[in-house]
């Protein structure tokens, strides 16, 4: 006989209620079921390096990583995260306890929140934020207070007295992320130090999620926290494989920080993929050490691209937020007479055979996202401008 569930307590457990499908995966649903482009989820529709494929493709033939990998990640790709931190920014970590290979950024965040925090504890994220932020934060117990980047000049900026007055005798860490998804915003060296004396006034630990570091555009600068003053031993920092050699699929990420930072994330991570990617860490190792040109390259590449999808967007009539980071464009909707980003978005594959995301999904303040949508522009040139002609229509 079966034992019916008691109906008076929901199924899923009470801190993730608030979190039901993804919007990536309704808009990604939207646009098979349309044919429409889809520019709303932000991943690219070609492969990295033909070498480092070539690399993953060894890997598996010579069975390096076939079987469960090192815990920590296989020492190769360890050290060439070392060696990357050293190499761009002057960061000296140890390879054996002070870098952590992960299932991606995904996982990254998710097992520091579970690590670092407990219920009760209170985290400052700023809002616009990553859907997953919300959801770690939660499944941690630990209460999100969001503080909110506002439109100013072309972008998105933060505002540092509202952050200081965001932080209470029960926060425990602030959760950073620059270059910014989905606002483009970078911050900038006078942002990242007033953040670095908040944190070291207010004994905060910090977890900032870099992984668009390569991805800067204009006169932006990407700046790891941990370099500034008092920030090594307090700062978590999370970079990715997936958004800098476009593969994805292969769910390569890490974190470094100090040992006692890293044991801690490393007994949460532990519970959760325990390992992963083992063919994929070897040739992501092999991506890390590819020669400055290939760095170069990519950046001038998506550079292009954000300028031929920024041009095409303010033609059809949005106001472009130009992002001085990341793969994604910001746009209002209130220059076209829209002013309901889910409503927008929800039909734009019938107006215009194109897919984009609500930013009000980022948001706790719902309102202060409406207006805003964000495309991707990680995609072919030519597919850019094929979802350019569409959206000229929205003009007319």
């Amino acid at each position: 006989m079966t034992r019916m569930t008691s109906s008076a307590r929901p199924l899923l457990n009470r801190r993730l209620a608030e979190f039901g499908t993804t919007i990536f995966a309704e808009m990604s649903a939207l646009a098979l079921r349309t044919g429409s482009i889809n520019l709303g989820q932000g991943f690219p529709d070609t492969d990295g390096p033909e070498e480092v494929r070539e690399a993953a493709v060894r890997a598996l033939r010579d069975g390096r990583g076939n079987q469960y990998p090192p815990g920590p990640g296989v020492p190769e790709l360890r050290t060439a995260v070392a060696a990357h931190q050293e190499r761009r920014y002057g960061l000296s970590y140890d390879p054996d306890t002070e870098v952590l290979v992960t299932a991606g950024a995904t996982e990254a965040i998710a097992a520091a929140l579970l690590a670092l925090v407990e219920p009760g504890d209170e985290v400052v994220a700023f809002e616009p934020y990553y859907d997953s932020y919300a959801a770690c934060i939660a499944m941690a117990g630990g209460t999100r207070v969001p503080v909110t980047l506002r439109p100013h000049e072309g972008s998105f900026r933060l505002d540092l007295d509202e952050l200081r007055a965001a932080v209470t005798d029960r926060t425990r860490l602030l959760l950073i992320n620059t270059p910014h998804n989905p606002t483009g915003t970078v911050l900038t060296r006078e942002e990242l130090t007033a953040i670095a004396e908040l944190a070291v006034e207010r004994d905060l630990l910090v977890v900032t999620d870099e992984v668009y570091e390569h991805l800067v555009f204009d006169e932006a600068e990407h700046l790891p926290l941990a370099t500034f003053p008092g920030m090594r031993e307090r700062t978590v920092t999370i970079g990715s494989a997936g958004k800098t050699f476009s593969f994805t699929g292969w769910k390569v990420g890490w974190i470094t920080a100090a040992p006692g930072l890293v044991s801690a994330v490393r007994s949460a991570k532990q519970f959760l993929t325990y390992v992963s990617s083992g063919p994929f860490q070897y040739a992501v190792a092999e991506a890390l050490a590819l020669p400055d040109s290939y760095f170069t390259a990519f950046r001038e590449d998506m550079l292009a691209k954000r300028d031929l999808l920024a041009a095409g967007l303010a033609d059809a009539g949005f106001k472009v937020f130009k992002p001085a980071g990341t793969y994604f464009i910001t746009t209002d909707i209130r220059p076209l007479g829209e002013n309901d980003g889910f409503a927008f978005c929800r039909a734009l594959p019938e107006r215009a055979g194109v897919v984009a995301i609500p930013n009000a999904v980022f948001y706790d303040h719902r309102k202060a996202g409406a207006p805003f949508v964000r495309f991707a522009f990680c995609k072919q040139a030519g597919v850019l401008e094929e979802a350019v002609g569409r959206l000229k229509t929205l003009a007319g």
